[in-house]
């Protein structure tokens, strides 16, 4: 039976290129580059609840290290350095292996560096610690939006939540396989959330529903919203199999997307499409911000009134069905 440190040294040790010091002691030592703020995130997955008992570790792996990243891009940082504890019940090495295969992909993917954690024994969870660097001053918050701005949301929102329902049987989606990669192996959109300094003024990440995520943006800039049904990327949830009512569902409360939803002045449409082009990533412009703080509704864009969305998200500690 290896040991904690047999394990540690087989599997989660790499050669470090911009660490001084890494794996292996009592502590990491690095140094942040001149100019630049230290931007730190944690986020815990746990078995139940995050993922199934059987999910592949492979993939698991990689989507440990994947919302962490995803919380850096919306602040438009660099990932750096990362610190991974894993409790495991046994020490099992095949599966031990496939994690830390799916681990190291999206390590090397966005150039992070593992530089410690820890090992114990237990239900099966990981917490990920990531470090990135953000010119100063450039940090992208929830706080910048302005009446006014534009809405806009990143890729294909409501995929991970097809996907979910797929699995516990509550739809069956003709292709399902697109919703799965979104679940499973989710893309951190490291390089758009990079590429919108100085153009977006406020940005977080989709993790806990488009209406709750919403909200959060809304009440952090003290600001209202209004979204435009007629906008929302909806075609890819529809192709997936899901129907009009569905697909809206999975888009504004499911959650588990990790796609970019930010703020930006009209002016900056332009400079947008030409950045999405570029980066080969769909930006769609939702709706904008208003003056109205607390106030989140939703046009049809068919002349009826607009209606209050309801901005409840994803909330670990509120009863679930």
């Amino acid at each position: 039976m290896p040991s904690e440190f047999d394990l540690i040294r087989r599997y989660f040790t790499r050669p470090a290129r911009h660490t001084d010091l890494a794996v292996g002691d009592d502590a990491a030592l690095f140094r942040v580059a001149p100019g630049m703020q230290l931007a730190v995130t944690t986020d815990t997955l746990t078995v139940g609840t995050h993922f199934f008992h059987d999910a592949s570790p492979r993939d698991l792996g990689w989507k440990t290290l994947a919302v962490n990243l995803s919380d850096l891009a919306a602040m438009g940082a660099s990932p750096r350095w990362a610190t991974l504890a894993l409790i495991l019940p046994a020490a099992d090495e095949g599966w031990i292996a496939a994690f830390s295969e799916g681990f190291f992909d999206c390590a090397g993917r966005y150039g992070v560096e593992l530089v410690g954690g820890d090992t114990t024994r237990g239900p099966l969870a990981m917490t990920v610690t990531l470090f990135g660097e953000v010119p100063a001053g450039q940090a992208i918050t929830r706080a910048g939006g302005q009446p006014g701005d534009d809405l806009w949301i990143s890729g294909w929102p409501g995929l991970a939540a097809l996907g979910l329902m797929h699995l516990q049987n509550r739809v069956q989606l003709a292709d399902a396989g697109q919703a799965l990669a979104a679940l499973h192996r989710p893309v951190p959109r490291v390089e758009a959330g990079e590429a919108l300094r100085g153009i977006a003024r406020a940005m977080l990440d989709i993790s806990d529903g488009l209406a709750g995520d919403l909200a959060h943006l809304c009440e952090c800039s003290k600001l209202g919203a209004m979204l435009d049904a007629g906008a929302l990327p909806l075609a890819p949830l529809i192709a997936a199999g899901a129907d009009e009512s569905l697909a809206r569902h999975a888009l504004l409360v499911g959650g588990d997307d990790y796609e970019l939803l930010f703020s930006a002045p009209p002016e900056a449409r332009d400079v947008l499409a030409a950045l999405a082009l570029k980066l080969d990533l769909p930006f769609t412009r939702i709706g904008q911000l208003t003056g109205e703080a607390g106030s989140i509704l939703l046009a049809d864009g068919q002349g009826a009134s607009p209606r209050p969305l309801d901005a409840r998200g994803y909330d670990h500690f509120a009863p679930h069905a």
